[in-house]
């Protein structure tokens, strides 16, 4: 696939990246079985344990959790008040789209409390067993999982067509919550509104997006610090993952969507 060779020219220790669609890899380019660190890109992960958890009653999405006034939907569309580190609200729940890494902390620790097990062991038990991939869910709930390009590639798959969960259920998780809410999207700014769903980035209307000019509107997912994207896109019916080892900064933004308009030049329909 000629579109991947762009990470050919990327300035980076390591790279790899894959494309899919609901029912198989497409392509693929570099080591896709080389596990690095996900960064944020383990939030959409998180989520997803979270969602099987609420079919399985073992949560209520609207019970209370974090903040007073603050439940479950709001920790997984960064709506609960909390900042992005401390565990000091900045802000009433539902009020604001404050990014909040600390929210998926106290997500974590809320699930282990109910599901009377560790977070990791959940998020092993109810996503990687049924999806049979080797990524590692320990660390931090919102940036700590490991993983290679070859576990994403099944994660997207899921995204793009839900087995874990019901339909309804995956409707939901890339609905916008909270509606209206601005806030700022990290390293990208400020937009009115930063629509959210429960764990994935909504692209929307917005211009400049991290996954390109060319993906839809109903495109969702995220992107990790550790220079890591997802995004799958439910009206091409196509999904990509890149993973690097580079820190996030301006070369990510100047190489990304370009990967991803090639890509949607050369597959999408």
């Amino acid at each position: 696939m000629d579109a991947l060779s762009q990470i050919d020219t990327w300035d980076v220790p390591f790279v790899a990246v894959g494309v899919t669609d609901a029912t198989a890899t497409l392509a693929t380019r570099g080591d896709t079985r080389y596990a690095v660190r996900l960064a944020s890109v383990s939030k959409p992960l998180s989520a997803l344990a979270a969602l099987v958890a609420a079919e399985e009653g073992v949560v209520d999405l609207d019970e209370p959790a974090g903040p007073p006034g603050a439940t479950v939907r709001h920790l997984l569309a960064h709506a609960s008040g909390l900042p992005f580190e401390g565990t000091d609200p900045i802000a009433p729940p539902g009020t604001r789209r404050i990014y909040s890494n600390e929210g998926f902390a106290v997500l974590g620790a809320c699930l282990a409390v109910a599901a009377e097990m560790e977070f990791a062991d959940y998020v092993r038990e109810a996503v990687c067993e049924p999806l049979g991939v080797s990524l590692d869910p320990r660390g931090h709930p919102g940036a700590g999982m490991h993983g290679s390009v070859d576990d994403l590639l099944a994660f997207a798959r899921e995204l793009l067509a839900p087995t874990l969960i019901a339909g309804e259920t995956h409707d939901e998780m890339v609905a916008v919550q909270f509606p209206g809410l601005d806030g700022v999207l990290p390293d990208f700014g400020r937009f009115r509104p930063l629509d959210w769903g429960l764990g994935v980035e909504l692209k929307g209307d917005k211009v400049g997006h991290w996954s390109g000019a060319l993906t839809s509107p109903r495109t969702f997912g995220h992107f990790g610090g550790s220079g890591t994207f997802l995004w799958a896109d439910p009206e091409r019916g196509l999904a990509c993952v890149a993973l690097t080892t580079r820190p996030f900064g301006e070369w990510a933004k100047a190489a990304w969507p370009p990967l991803s308009d090639a890509v949607i030049r050369e597959l999408g329909s």
